[in-house]
Formats: C-alpha cells, structure tokens, sequence
C-alpha cells in the first residue's frame, strides 16, 4: 500500500492559525518536506515536533520529487509545508502533488492559512468571483502579456509582491487598469498588519515617499460590465451600421440576425439599424 501525501497548511504570520490536525499530522508522519528547512524549524520547535526533515523546493523540485513519491510508493507518509500557507498555491508543491497523482499515490490537503484568502475577505471588495495571480511574471513579455490580460478582468484581482517591487508593480497595474479601488494588506497575522483601502492612483502616490516593508498581497477591483459593454460599443461606432451588418454577413449570419446583433451591439434599436441601411441605399426588405 502506498503512503498518503499530505499538504499541511502553516501560519502566514500568526502561530496561533496552525490547526490542532496539522500539528498531529506533522507528528505522525515518517518525514516532513519543507520549503526551507531553516525557517520550518522554528515552527517544529515551537511546538514541540521532532519528525525528520528534508528539503523541497523550486531548484530541486524534480530530483527530490521523484525520491519522495518512491517513499510514497514504499509506504511512507510524508507532510509538506511551505514557509507560510498553503502547499500548492504560488508553490513548487503543486508540482509534486501532480507526480503522486501520476503515480497513484494518494494527496489529502490539511486546510488552514492563505494570504490570497485572508486578504480577499479584508479588502472590501466583490469576494465572489477572483482571479488570483500571485507574483507577476519576471520575464519583462510574460510580465506584459499577463498585464494585458487583466485589463479587462471583470473578476476581483489578487497578487502577492515583495517590498522592493511594490512601487512598481502598483504603477504598472495603474497603466494598466486605470484609477481601479484598491486594497494593499501588508504583513497579514502578524503585530504590524496593516490594511489600506484606496485607488491605484493613490496608492502609488503613497509609495513615492512612503518605504515598503514586509510582505504584501495587492487586492484590485475588477472591470465592472458596464465598461466593458461601454467599450464594446465604442468600438462597433468605428464602423457604419452598413459596415458592421456586413461584419456578419461576411461570416455567414442571415440578414434578419445580422441587424439584430449589430442593434445590440451598438446599444440601439432594430429600426435604426434597418432606417440606416435604407439610407445607404440596402434594401433590407427580404429581413
């Protein structure tokens, strides 16, 4: 019988948010694999775990992995944890936990602690629907494209930044989004937590004098509909109605349902768009 992985969630600041299962099941298992074993050893410490310890990280997340889902496959039970919260999100652990799935071996997850969730529920913002990113993209194209994605995100957007790039990142989501509402949350659990509600343009008018420190998780609104309809519009305008209807026609859209879609794409009605094709001189009679 194979082992079982479990992905143990751990404090993002607080001690106090590790839960009373993941503090037995990092006791019970035959080995823990963390992300930093240097930083994982205070948790243990703390609390009093003596389980054997090895590393797990982004260099070695291919070799290792293949050595822990062996051990898996010979039966041992192995946790995972992460510096702060959870395994798998914005994580080298999702990598390993697609290896157990290939191989059979079976992955429980020990929820807790997640600075996207913590953050999203003190912003103010819609919660319902989110697009979380995490740490924009290094790669200077990669960085722009994922930019370009999101300016019409109409799903609450969250990111995690470190302290020294969280001026720019602010500004470039301003360029991209324009003036969005914004909330920035910095060192969440911990003493100094701090919760700063306000626009991108602000905030990046604050971060001008004001010096970053700690970790932080960017929470932007998303791009209501209206705006999008209001821009979708915008857009159809550049055409004539002639030329829009053509649009549809052109892609095989019978005429009746050509006007009809050119009306609602415009934000008009039916009898402007057949009033205007009579004028350019159409016969939309056969409609």
């Amino acid at each position: 019988m194979a082992g079982t992985l479990y992905l143990c969630a751990t404090p993002i600041g607080n001690l106090e948010d590790i839960t009373l299962r993941v503090i037995r099941t990092l006791r019970e298992v035959d080995l823990i694999a963390a992300e930093d074993t240097r930083n994982s050893i205070k948790l243990l410490n703390h609390f009093e775990i003596r389980t054997p310890m090895t590393s797990y990280h982004e260099y070695n997340k291919i070799e290792k992995g293949k050595k822990l889902v062996k051990m898996l496959l010979e039966g041992r039970r192995i946790a995972l944890i992460t510096d702060a919260g959870t395994p798998g999100i914005s994580d080298p652990g999702e990598e390993l936990v697609r290896m157990c799935c290939e191989a059979g071996v079976p992955v429980t997850s020990l929820p807790g602690a997640s600075a996207c969730v913590t953050a999203l529920t003190l912003s103010g913002l819609n919660t319902r629907r989110f697009a979380f990113e995490a740490f924009l993209p290094a790669d200077k194209k990669e960085r722009r494209e994922v930019l370009s994605e999101l300016e019409d995100e109409t799903r609450t957007i969250v990111l995690y930044e470190a302290p020294h790039r969280l001026a720019k990142t602010l500004g470039e989501l301003y360029r991209a989004l324009g003036n969005r509402r914004v909330t920035v949350c910095r060192e969440l659990t911990k003493r100094h937590e701090t919760v700063f509600s306000t626009t991108l343009e602000e905030a990046c008018r604050r971060y001008e004098t004001e010096e970053p420190r700690g970790e932080y998780v960017i929470v932007a609104e998303g791009k209501s509909r209206r705006e999008l309809r209001e821009e979708e519009q915008r857009k159809w305008t550049e055409l004539t109605i002639r030329e829009h209807v053509d649009h549809y026609l052109n892609q095989g859209m019978e005429k009746k349902d050509a006007m009809k879609q050119t009306a609602k794409d415009r934000g008009i009605g039916k009898r402007e768009v057949y009033q205007a094709l009579l004028e350019s001189g159409d016969s939309p009679a056969d409609t």
